[in-house]
């Protein structure tokens, strides 16, 4: 249900847990009260009775209207984007016959992002968001109806593509880090790791109909009418904001304007391992393992000798598997390192399967478990990056994910493009899986050190294949806490009782506001050792 008013006076989660299974978990314990112990529910301010809490579900965020009128705005808006990324890429490869010029296209479109991402951030904690995503909306609508006119009109060149795609960018650089953390003011933190996830979904239901309408619509009647629909499709979005009720949306203090916010922000994230190392793979594979309009156009034309239909049906295949990820987060509702990496390692292997495919129905079936995996990879990044960053912070952080995820297609789009057209698109497709998998394990060695734990193969049955548990030097330091098992270190299931939970220990004291700055007391070494491995594992 939507909350009222009043119902941000209700005790706030921790919002330094990736854990949203602890920030929903503010209702079942207050602050400072132990672990074991009946705590109060929390009251809400405006009726003094406890807080009803909603059953957990796959689609639990969409009780609430804010996020209904946003998420319906953001299907059709989204399958619109995607008719245009797929007659944008068809329509650069008929004009130059490269796939060099389809990543130069996409470089360019993502450029703004590499240069001017953390200032976008800036701006989204600056300014109140949906004022803003009602102006970038407007301005991407407009690119949309621009490129239209042009090819429509038969006008257009490749130079006209690449202007257009990097006022789209512009456009972008803004508006993503305001939409990205626009969900947290609309659900609260209780439904953010649900309501990414059905964002992911979202976006991917689009890509089932947006590729296959565009495959029609270019064989039809030309790409033209594939940009006039994807511009139209911006009405249903900023109709939505605009219908909106603001008195149900959750405050969050906004940051003052200052000096040194930009540089604040990026020692923030340098200072916290459970930020700078999730996005730091997040880099490597935006960057390496995300060029599919390089590839898959690459497949179709010189591999299998196919056309624009073809090239639309391996975009819906790769959709359909990653709505099947998304739906499979959301009902998770748990962000855990763990799964990230281990989804990033797979993703990387899977790539290079299908670059090795004999045929064409093999490569077509890979397409359905990397779309899956790859955004479960993606969601839980997003989703244990927002939940671990403080509200006031999160617009910069959030904008420093998306410019490594995003940001660096300009170096990635045309080195992939440069290696598919030199040595061929399955040694092009081979070197992003590559990147994406050694990364992925680079990245687990990482945290695990952090962390203080090692992994632990299980061979015996009923236990997990892989598992982390503490080094023994570790569990020696921790003193008090050597009657910890290592399942309760490093497994997804329920902490023994007499474990004190990461919310619990780094809550801060009651006095403190939801908004607190980011630089907290320092916590005990013990203890520190303690959340990291939390947080980490």
């Amino acid at each position: 249900m939507s909350p009222g008013p009043g119902a941000h006076s209700a005790p706030a989660p921790d919002e330094n847990t990736n854990d949203p299974a602890a920030a929903g978990g503010a209702g079942k314990a207050a602050k400072g009260t132990e672990p074991g112990k009946n705590a109060e529910p929390a009251k809400t301010a405006k009726t003094g009775k406890p807080a009803k809490t909603a059953k957990p579900s796959t689609f639990s965020s969409l009780r609430i209207r804010n996020y209904r009128l946003f998420a319906a705005g953001q299907l059709v808006s989204n399958t619109g984007t995607w008719m245009q990324r797929i007659a944008q890429d068809w329509l650069v490869l008929s004009l130059t016959g490269s796939a060099t010029a389809v990543g130069i296209t996409t470089a360019l479109q993502f450029l703004p992002m590499m240069l001017l991402g953390l200032y976008g951030g800036v701006i989204a904690d600056r300014y109140p968001k949906r004022r803003l995503l009602l102006i970038t909306q407007t301005a991407m609508g407009l690119t949309g109806l621009a490129l239209a006119a042009l090819t429509l009109s038969g006008h257009v060149h490749v130079w006209h593509v690449y202007a257009l795609a990097f006022v789209l960018g512009l456009a972008t650089v803004v508006d993503n880090p305001a939409r990205q953390t626009f969900v947290s003011e609309m659900v609260g933190p209780e439904q953010l790791a649900n309501a990414v996830s059905l964002n992911g979904a979202n976006f991917q239901s689009a890509r089932l109909v947006g590729p296959a309408v565009a495959g029609v619509l270019i064989t039809a009647v030309g790409s033209g009418w594939a940009f006039l629909l994807n511009g139209l499709s911006f009405i249903a979005p900023i109709t939505g904001l605009l219908m909106m009720r603001t008195a149900e949306l959750h405050t969050v203090e906004r940051a003052p304007r200052a000096k040194g916010q930009l540089r604040e922000g990026l020692r923030y994230v340098a200072s916290r391992p459970e930020l700078i190392w999730p996005i730091t793979l997040v880099g490597f594979v935006g960057t390496f393992a995300y060029n599919f309009p390089i590839w898959l156009t690459a497949f179709t034309d010189r591999v299998f000798d196919e056309g624009a239909g073809t090239y639309g049906l391996l975009n819906s295949l790769m959709a359909a598997g990653s709505v099947a990820g998304a739906l499979l987060a959301a009902r998770r509702g748990v962000s855990r390192m763990r799964v990230m990496v281990g989804a990033a390692l797979l993703f990387g292997v899977l790539e290079m399967a299908a670059a090795l495919s004999p045929s064409f129905w093999v490569f077509a079936l890979l397409m359905a478990p990397i779309g899956a995996v790859g955004l479960t990879f993606n969601v839980t990044a997003n989703s244990t990056v927002q939940l671990a960053s403080d509200p006031a912070m999160r617009g910069r952080v959030m904008s420093l994910y998306m410019m490594v995820f995003m940001g660096g297609t300009p170096l990635g789009g045309p080195l992939m493009g440069w290696i598919t057209d030199t040595y061929g698109p399955r040694a092009g497709f081979l070197a992003g899986g590559l990147v994406s998998a050694v990364a992925a394990v680079a990245t687990a060695l990482v945290l695990a050190r952090i962390g203080g734990l090692r992994p632990r193969v299980g061979l015996r049955r009923g236990r997990r294949g892989l598992t982390f548990v503490p080094v023994a030097r570790g569990v020696r330091a921790a003193g008090a806490a050597g009657a910890e098992g290592p399942e309760s270190i490093a497994g997804d299931g329920p902490a023994p009782q007499d474990r004190t939970p990461v919310s619990s220990r780094r809550t801060a004291p009651a006095a403190a506001p939801a908004t607190a700055p980011p630089s907290a007391p320092a916590s005990a070494p013990g203890e520190d050792r303690d959340h990291r491995r939390d947080v980490l594992a």
